[in-house]
């Protein structure tokens, strides 16, 4: 990644924090956008002061006139982009009765809208850059508990829109895949139980690490075969057939 210019949205906490971090510490100039003023600053400085480029963005990517705002400037200092990581979005879970239209449009634009208009504008920077696009989707895509209805409607629409991408920004060099995460816990994690381990197959929770790994290999200039595809990362979990005894 060294000498890439990469853009990370929802950068400022969770799964989008290690991320900020993996690309930096591979040498990429990484642009982080959050709606978090406080945690995006403090995340983005300290890592400056450890002698890694960043910077960072506040905008609610859910919003395109700040959406566009953001890839400006960003054109403005570099001209170009190599990688682009949808990964913002809002885990809100309400019930299939009581959810009011401004709630459901309010998930969509956060989750899904976000993913359209943040790729378009990125698109412009990286024509002929064998530029990447990573989405981040979910299990919940495929399996559901229940009122997670927006939710699991947004990461089903960014599979969807994932390989729809593919083919559309082919002709211009971008590759556009996505990562499913399954229970990835980004805090406490010495507090997890044994049996929340055990009923993974691999044997363990997933930590913002393995998502942040698989992101660097899809943005590999070399990985330029693969496009259009879903990775599940949930260490196993739905690949687990379950029985009631």
């Amino acid at each position: 990644m060294k000498g890439k210019i990469v853009c990370i949205t929802g950068g400022a906490s969770g799964i989008g924090k290690t991320l900020v971090e993996h690309f930096a510490r591979e040498g990429a100039m990484v642009e982080f956008v959050d709606k978090d003023r406080e945690k995006g600053r403090e995340h983005s400085h300290r890592l400056n002061a450890e002698g890694y480029t960043t910077r960072f963005h506040e905008a609610d990517v859910g919003v395109p006139e700040e959406v566009r705002a953001v890839f400006n400037k960003i054109k403005e200092d570099h001209g170009v982009l190599d990688v682009l990581i949808n990964n913002a979005g809002v885990s809100r879970f309400m019930s299939f009765w009581e959810m009011e239209p401004e709630d459901w449009n309010s998930i969509l634009s956060s989750n899904l809208s976000s993913v359209f208009f943040c790729t378009r504008e990125a698109a412009t920077l990286m024509k002929d850059r064998n530029g990447c696009v990573i989405n981040m989707a979910s299990t919940r895509a495929s399996m559901s508990e229940p009122d997670t209805e927006a939710y699991s409607a947004t990461k089903g629409g960014i599979v969807s829109l994932t390989h729809s991408l593919a083919i559309t920004l082919s002709g211009m060099g971008i590759r556009v895949n996505s990562v499913s995460p399954g229970w990835i816990q980004t805090e406490d994690y010495d507090s997890l139980r044994d049996i929340d381990h055990r009923q993974h197959p691999s044997g363990r929770v997933g930590k913002p690490e393995d998502i942040a790994r698989a992101c660097l290999f899809l943005a590999h200039p070399d990985n330029d075969f693969i496009t259009g595809e879903n990775i599940v990362i949930d260490g196993g979990m739905t690949r687990k057939m379950i029985y009631e005894h």
